[in-house]
């Protein structure tokens, strides 16, 4: 059958003709707008007549007009005909005519769920008028054929939402008849097809399908799912088997004399859940019994006519409604709201109405609508005054966000789980729907708001859960929250701890795995069915995680020494570690890095951080917090005012971002009563971006009041052209579509405006501005008809949008040879804008960062901040991009993370991506890609690297930084094999990027390997403060409380050494002569001193461990490697150390030892001891302070003449003897990362390590004291 045109009739009627007749007698069918029904008439054909020619409709309109159509008609035309002639009421009256077919689209209004699409091919007898196949009021669903259950096999992503007949067939068989008889189709969210706006097509031959290139700018196809009506018995009848009986109908939805829905559900009694995959719930129409007399009754005045309000004849209401600004509201409309709002007036251009006959009882309610704005509530003042004056002022209309999340919780079946959702916005949402696994829960049996109480659960119960808050302004959805539900006697995690490595010390080679490494497990962290109490909570009293319960010591033999370890044995389901989210960065400027110094950072409205001299802050993120929002606001006025959603680690440890701020345009002088022209966008040799043209009187004060003085003026643009911006730019680039979805946009420029009283400097509103766009700016066709403009919420960080562009009618010169798009815009509360296109070519790029260029998965670096900036391209040039279109950051977790990054599937080259990844502000390395290109080492495989066209950014200057990659994003096939595995995954594939293994290809960066090791008894990842374990030998004894300890050690002699830093327990009963861990440092050169240099050693603090009993002395020993031997000790600390019993005996010249101080000590003592919520941050601040040699600084130079505890002697070691760092750097690549670790070494290269560890063997053969004073 082919596609045919078909015109819209009235009410959102459509008439669509036949390609062909399937009998020899015709038909004439008409509708009647009133009750939309049909009526058909016989009338006679001839004889020989066939019916193959095209079809012709008729429709009669209420008043008695008809119109016609035919196989050509583009609209439908009046009928002028004898053959169609008026009865004495102007209705037309039946004669002999030729009888045509139709198919006819019905759309039914259907009470709050808005409509239902049918179609049907039907002939009928002559001289009868038969029921239609439509889905009408009243009509028995299952008559004159049964239903198929609804199918929903397709969902709206790539080209749109395809449920085809052969496809359903394929997958569901007999289940579907061979020739269906009609076809109905809705969305999951219970809208029928018909009023969703939205273009599809169907029949029951074929099935239905939507094309998301058919649909309107920015938007998608929704999720459909379909049902066919088949012939008596010609369904599979085995369902009885496997299904329940359906339960009565429901009550139907409709207030008396409408129509409503009524619904019915059955349940799956099969144990297979593959076999349980019809619909457990279906719906048809209904029409509630006609209504009673008025049983109303008023207080005051009379009741109306249709009974649902009281009228007050000799009352008038006049008001005034104005906007945000005091700007008179025109065009708003007043409704009186009863069962369906009550048109009544508009306002005029000053904001006026006047309303007569409303009551002024106290009760009856107004409601004042206006684009943009949240609607006004208002209710009538009681009073016994002939008249009364209103005044109020609109507030902005603002899209609903979510504050809250439902949780993802873990549960057994029998238990109950309450998820909560909720949300702000103006107006404030009043209406929540929940899904589960993307179908819509039906709110008649699901008793839910925000709320969602699931009770006596079972196991078809788990899967993905989210909400949609939705208001007059629009609707959003909210992340999802994964419920896992276990049988009553499953364990709720895996015992068996997985595989996890450590790396040892230098000296510790491992012959049975050829390698540094040694396996001691983990329990991956994940939320697990523990026990809870009986209440029902959004956030449970005790959340519960799989742990390590059982841990089994080890010794490691090393060259000459054992080192003891803790092996994960048995994980179980236990008490969540709790942590705390901590955000710290750096704010400066995008130009020249010039600090933002004592600048406020505002989240929402209220202040949380201010900014140092340096630019720094800290943040502790509130618990509840979703999305962090923060607006930096900078008091002097230089730069401006930046809002930024920063990525965070949910599960607690400290994230750093490097904050970039514009700086602010100079003002210059407008005068108001004079129209005024101010370009966007003024890079070297192009130009401008646009243009903003405000018209003469166009500025007023905030109180609403003319402003006809000077102006103030300064505007900041942000000009896509000039990459060095990209990392200033303001959000996340994210808007929210009807459907409640987050969207990106690719920018095309954005600019900040600041309109003050030149004399007062009083803010300044302007209305009526004009943004002139020019077209050849943007380099992609595609994305002209869809730009638009955009303003910032900076409460959520979400865009919203604030008008088109079109095409400027006239060129404003005769010279002018470009082409402009004009938006209009007014300027109130908000002043920052964008000039974007919504953009949905989208997909991930999977990024891992790792501590060494050995790419372990053991040794991945989670809290890594890894940003992507999306290139534009030059025609021809795909490597040389032209401009950027937006900027995204994430976090890496235990499992990397998934980068959303723009893609195209037709041209490869389409969008390029500059990924770069940062940790505590220090930029990791990209691997490189000249002039050694290593698939293995990049962690890509061919050929898919090649068309990926990986390059680092120094790959063809030498002297350019390492520390980023530009890759060409080109969309994987789908029937690819060698493209299915990453890097780069489909939008719609998010779930199978993050749950990638690390044998799957991925980019990588890493760390440099510095001349420092760590290694503790009890396993951590100070990455994951989750992976805390309680031991009495934890490096750390409190998860929410990290202290770092650091001891400078000054070095006289012609080289560098490595100091050795041995901790074991001293004083407390439970570890004394057990070791916690050792430390290994490489000593810094003095920049002053050509023989001098000094180490900042950490060592394990004193003090109280897990089980807060009491306090341990942690016995440490400071030990150099090579010739040395100590000249000196602090005398300040050796006086403290022999004031505090007991004291370490000393009787080694080649070493220290001592029992660590309790107190804190500072700069004078040679010792820095930082407490933090971050143990990654407290070592960073101490280290800081030890290069500085002072209390409360901080330096990255080595000063070693300040602040020192210890100074050793030290004679040049032996030619060609290796040290430990130099051994480990020279540690070959390592191939894709897999579970198993293998890592041959020459021979020779572990004898020098074993030659370079001889020292350190011999000053660490015995745990114990070497002695203590009493």
């Amino acid at each position: 059958m082919g596609r045919l045109s078909f015109p819209v009739l009235r009410s959102g009627f459509a008439a669509l003709p036949l390609a062909h007749c399937h009998s020899l007698s015709h038909q004439l069918c008409y509708i009647r707008p009133g009750g939309w029904t049909l009526e058909r008439r016989r009338l006679e054909p001839p004889a020989e007549e066939s019916c193959s020619g095209p079809v012709h409709w008729i429709l009669e309109t209420s008043q008695g007009t008809a119109f016609q159509g035919g196989p050509h008609s583009e609209a439908p035309s009046p009928i002028s005909s004898p053959m169609f002639p008026r009865g004495p009421e102007g209705k037309m009256v039946g004669t002999k005519a030729w009888v045509f077919f139709f198919l006819v689209l019905e759309v039914t209004s259907v009470l709050g769920r808005q409509m239902m699409l049918t179609q049907s091919v039907r002939r009928v007898k002559p001289g009868k008028r038969t029921s239609s196949l439509f889905a009408k009021p009243g009509d028995s669903l299952e008559s004159p054929g049964e239903w198929t259950t609804w199918f929903n096999i397709d969902h709206p992503g790539g080209q749109g939402d395809y449920e085809r007949l052969d496809a359903i067939r394929f997958y569901y068989g007999d289940r579907v008849c061979a020739r269906p008889l009609r076809l109905e189709a809705r969305t999951t969210n219970w809208t029928p097809a018909g009023s969703t706006g939205q273009v599809v097509h169907g029949s029951p031959s074929e099935g239905f399908w939507c094309l998301n290139r058919e649909q309107r700018p920015s938007q998608n196809c929704s999720n459909y799912t379909v049902r066919f009506l088949c012939p008596p018995g010609s369904l599979r009848r085995d369902t009885e088997r496997i299904w329940s009986p359906w339960s009565p109908w429901t009550k139907c939805s409709a207030a008396c004399g409408h129509t409503g829905v009524q619904t019915r559900t059955r349940t799956c009694l099969a144990e297979t859940v593959s076999l349980c995959n019809e619909a457990s719930e279906e719906g048809r129409l209904c029409m509630e019994q006609a209504c009673t007399a008025c049983d109303m009754t008023c207080l005051m005045g009379q009741v109306n006519a249709d009974c649902d309000a009281c009228m007050c004849q000799d009352f008038v209401l006049h008001g005034t409604v104005s906007l945000p600004g005091g700007a008179p509201a025109s065009g708003a409309t007043v409704y009186l709201l009863t069962k369906t709002p009550k048109p009544l007036t508009k306002t005029d251009s000053s904001g006026r109405f006047r309303v007569p006959g409303v009551c002024p009882d106290g009760k009856s309610i107004l409601k004042i609508t206006k684009a943009k704005f949240a609607p006004i509530t208002l209710t009538m003042p009681k009073t016994s005054l002939k008249a009364a004056t209103v005044n109020v002022e609109f507030m902005r209309a603002e899209t609903p966000y979510i504050v809250m999340n439902p949780e993802t919780k873990a549960r057994r079946a029998g238990q109950s789980v309450s998820l909560c959702c909720k949300a702000a916005g103006k107006p404030s949402p009043d209406k929540y729907f929940w899904y589960h696994n993307d179908t819509l829960l039906d709110p008649s049996l699901y008793k839910h708001e925000s709320k969602l109480v699931l009770r006596n659960l079972q196991q078809a119960q788990a899967g993905e859960y989210f909400c949609k808050a939705q208001s007059d302004a629009g609707a959003m959805k909210s992340q999802v929250a994964q419920l896992t539900v276990i049988a009553p006697y499953e364990t709720p995690c895996n015992p068996t701890p997985e595989s996890y490595l450590i790396r040892l010390p230098h000296d510790c080679f491992q012959n049975a795995t050829n390698s540094f490494y040694y396996d001691v497990g983990h329990c991956p962290i994940k939320t697990c069915a523990g026990r809870q109490d009986n209440g029902i909570r959004c956030r449970d009293a005790v959340q519960n995680c799989c742990g390590i319960s059982k841990t089994e010591e080890r010794e490691i033999q090393c060259s000459g020494y054992t080192l003891p370890t803790k092996v994960a044995m048995e994980c179980s389901c236990q008490r969540c570690t709790e942590t705390r989210s901590i955000v710290r960065g750096r704010v400066s400027a995008a130009d020249n890095g010039e600090p933002m110094r004592f600048g406020h950072v505002y989240m929402g409205n209220n202040r949380v951080s201010m900014t140092g001299y340096k630019g720094t802050f800290t943040l502790h993120v509130p618990q509840d917090t979703e999305r962090l929002v923060l607006t930096f606001v900078d008091r002097l006025q230089k730069f401006v005012n930046t809002t930024k959603v920063l990525p965070f680690n949910k599960k607690g440890s400290a994230v750093f971002h490097e904050i970039k701020m514009l700086r602010k345009k100079e003002p210059i002088t407008l005068e108001a009563m004079d129209t005024n022209i101010i370009p966007l966008g003024e890079l070297a040799g192009e130009d401008p971006m646009g243009e903003l043209e405000i018209p003469a009187n166009s500025f007023y004060r905030q109180n609403g009041e003319p402003y006809t003085g000077k102006v103030k003026a300064s505007v900041t643009f942000l000009d896509p052209r000039n990459i060095s911006t990209a990392t200033a730019a303001q959000s996340d680039l994210n808007f929210i579509n009807d459907e409640g979805d987050t969207f990106p946009l690719r920018t095309y420029g954005m600019f900040s405006v600041d309109f003050t009283d030149e004399a007062t400097s009083e803010s300044l509103n302007v209305g009526k501005v004009k943004v002139h766009l020019d077209s050849t700016q943007v380099k992609m066709p595609e994305h002209v008809p869809t730009m638009k403009l955009w303003s910032l919420n900076p409460d959520t960080g979400l865009w919203e949008e604030e008008g088109d562009f079109k095409f400027e009618s006239q060129r404003r010169s005769k010279r002018e040879e470009r082409t402009f798009l004009v938006g209009n815009m007014e300027i109130r509360e908000r002043r920052l804008f964008n000039l974007d296109v919504p953009e949905n070519r989208r997909c991930f790029i999977k990024v891992r960062a790792y501590r060494s260029e050995r790419f372990l998965p053991s040794e991945q670096i989670q809290g890594v901040v890894v940003s992507v900036i999306n290139l534009e391209p030059r025609t021809g040039f795909s490597s040389n991009p032209r401009a950027w279109g937006r900027f995204d950051s994430v976090i890496t977790g235990p499992n990397g993370a998934c980068l959303p990054a723009f893609c195209d599937d037709q041209s490869p080259d389409a969008y390029s991506a500059y990924v770069l990844a940062s940790l505590a502000g220090e930029e990791l390395e990209a691997v490189q890609s000249s002039p050694k290109f290593n698939p293995n080492a990049i962690g890509v495989p061919q050929p898919y690297l090649n068309k990926l066209k990986y390059r680092r950014t120094d790959h063809e200057d030498p002297r350019v930084k390492k520390t980023a990659f530009q890759i060409s994003m080109a969309k994987p096939r789908p029937n690819s094999a060698e493209e299915s595995n990453g890097p780069i995954y489909a939008f719609e594939n998010l779930q199978a990027c993050e749950e990638a293994p690390p044998s799957a290809a991925h980019f990588r960066f890493y760390q440099i390997e510095g001349d420092q090791y760590d290694y503790n008894t009890v396993p951590f990842n100070e990455d994951d403060p989750m992976s805390w374990t309680e031991d009495y030998l934890a490096w750390w004894p409190k998860p929410m409380e990290f202290r770092a300890c650091y001891i400078k050690v000054k070095i006289v002699g012609p080289v560098e050494v490595n100091v050795r830093s041995r901790n074991m327990g001293g004083t407390h009963r439970q570890t004394v002569g057990k070791l916690y861990g050792i430390r290994d440092v490489k000593s810094t050169r003095d920049r002053d001193q050509p023989n001098v240099s000094s180490a900042c050693l950490e060592f394990k603090c004193s003090g109280m461990l897990y089980d807060q009993d009491r306090v341990d002395r942690t016995l440490v020993k400071v030990i150099p490697q090579g010739s040395c031997h100590r000249a000196s000790v602090n005398s300040m600390l050796h006086e403290y150390l022999v004031n505090h019993l007991p004291l370490a005996v000393n009787n080694d010249t080649s070493e220290y030892t001592m029992l660590a101080p309790l107190d804190p000590l500072g700069h004078n003592y040679g010792i820095y001891t930082v407490t933090d919520q971050d143990p990654r941050t407290a070592k960073e601040i101490a280290l800081g302070r030890c290069f500085d040699g002072t209390s409360d600084g901080s330096s990255r130079v080595m000063k070693s003449n300040v602040g020192v505890a210890l100074t050793f002697n030290c004679a040049e070691k032996q030619v060609g003897r290796q040290s430990a760092f130099q051994y480990l750097q020279s540690t070959p690549v390592r191939p894709p990362a897999t579970s198993t670790v293998r890592e041959r070494v020459p021979s020779r290269r572990q004898q020098r390590a074993s030659r370079g560890g001889q020292r350190w063997r011999e000053g660490a053969t015995s745990l114990g004291f070497l002695g203590v004073a009493q």
